[in-house]
């Protein structure tokens, strides 16, 4: 749980807005155990811009062929530091520090030829021009039959480890899935000596039967292709969690991407500045099947220009009970509506014996609904059930029977939990 440039900054975030962020993380939403931060693509690249990269950029690097941030975005990177003061400070504040990279090695360490620390080795020998990023420019691949490949790994995240860096997110990775390209990252983040977490992407078509190689070698991977501020994209990721969440496990977890939340696209890839297009039921429906899902959750929105109302629906405290206490969630039930689906979560605690129901509409009307209690739970009707509406909702859901009864706002969900009481006989 945390926040990520991305979706407000694209290329462009620098130190003071990174901070900016992260105070208001800090403040509102730390104890809630939304704790890290993470710069996204190109900081360090000297001339990136908003809506896209640039060719031939000329990279900030050492004397290695290792990526520096910029320091005219980042100053406290000055004289050779690094992102170790930033990551400094934002310990400082009881968060944790992360970095974007992408795979392979920088164009301009191969053009410059530069010597692979602690090796006999050049860029140039270790470069693979036939496999590049298709839509990033700022890189060659790395041929991995050559030692050289690993030992530059191995120096860069060597580096990224004295900088105090807690978290990797390494692009262009798993569509086409990269399987050497991924246990080298893995092998140099082990041989660095610091933990961090190893996120992948994108995810694109990524299929399950990776998962085992997954598991062994990252922590986090995305299982879609980038998410924005359209219905389109919500909707496209039911499916997806529904193959993906019955592998959701410690240690390793199917990522559905950045919430695109409150304000955004300050200077991003796509769009202009603006507040999320989602309605604020399609925003609730996001974070629902987010949570139900176990997904990870990074903001994408500028905190410190976003409304209270947003920053208050990432403060929903069952969010994290979702992410870290329940077990069995999954998708129990789909029916059609006259415009729609009707599409049912379910999930139990591990704490307690509270179970949990997401009741999703992607139909463009309000519906009332039904829903069988023994489809959500699993139990007989032996039980009276307390219900809490997570979104504080109206009309309060209503047990009639045996089934709960719900209205349901287009593109919504409500979300109940459900605490048993024993009947009185």
């Amino acid at each position: 749980m945390g926040w990520n440039s991305w979706n407000s900054y694209g290329t462009t975030v620098t130190e003071a807005e990174v901070l900016a962020n992260a105070r208001v993380l800090r403040e509102r939403l730390l104890p809630l155990g939304w704790d890290t931060v993470v710069v996204d693509i190109a900081w360090y690249d000297p001339i990136a811009r908003a809506h896209g990269y640039n060719d031939n950029a000329p990279l900030e690097l050492d004397d290695h062929g290792r990526l520096m941030p910029v320091v005219a975005r980042f100053p406290s990177a000055e004289g050779g530091a690094g992102f170790g003061p930033l990551a400094a400070e934002l310990h400082e504040m009881g968060l944790k520090f992360g970095i974007h990279v992408m795979r392979g090695i920088p164009r301009r360490a191969v053009d410059l030829d530069l010597p692979i620390l602690g090796t006999r080795w050049t860029a140039r020998e270790i470069a693979d021009h036939d496999h590049v990023c298709p839509w990033n420019p700022d890189n060659f691949g790395l041929d991995h039959d050559h030692p050289g490949a690993q030992a530059y790994y191995d120096a860069q995240i060597a580096q990224y480890a004295r900088w105090g860096v807690d978290y990797l997110k390494v692009d262009d990775m798993l569509a086409p899935y990269h399987e050497q390209e991924i246990e080298a990252f893995a092998r140099a983040v082990r041989r660095s000596g610091r933990a961090m977490t190893l996120s992948l992407s994108p995810g694109t078509r990524l299929s399950t039967r990776h998962i085992p190689h997954l598991r062994a070698n990252a922590h986090l991977w995305r299982i879609s292709d980038d998410v924005w501020d359209l219905w389109s994209d919500i909707e496209s990721q039911f499916a997806r969690l529904a193959r993906w969440v019955a592998f959701q496990q410690p240690g390793g977890w199917a990522d559905a991407d950045m919430l695109p939340l409150g304000r955004i696209g300050l200077r991003a890839e796509r769009g202009e500045p603006r507040i999320s297009r989602l309605s604020v039921d399609e925003q609730k429906t996001m974070l629902t099947l987010w949570a139900m899902a176990r997904s990870p959750l990074m903001m994408g929105g500028d905190l410190p220009t976003s409304d209270d109302s947003t920053l208050g629906r990432l403060a929903n405290p069952m969010l994290r009970e979702l992410l870290m206490q329940s077990t069995g969630n999954g998708e129990v039930l789909r029916e059609p509506l006259d415009d729609g689906e009707l599409i049912v979560w379910a999930a139990r605690s591990a704490a307690e014996p509270r179970h949990y129901a997401a009741l999703f509409s992607t139909a463009t009307r309000t519906v009332e609904v039904e829903v069988a209690i023994t489809s959500i739970t699993g139990m007989t009707a032996d039980h009276e059930w307390q219900l809490t509406d997570a979104w504080d909702a109206s009309p309060p859901p209503m047990i009639a029977g045996e089934a709960i009864c719900v209205t349901i706002p287009p593109h919504g969900v409500r979300w109940l939990a459900l605490d048993p009481e024993c009947k009185q006989h």
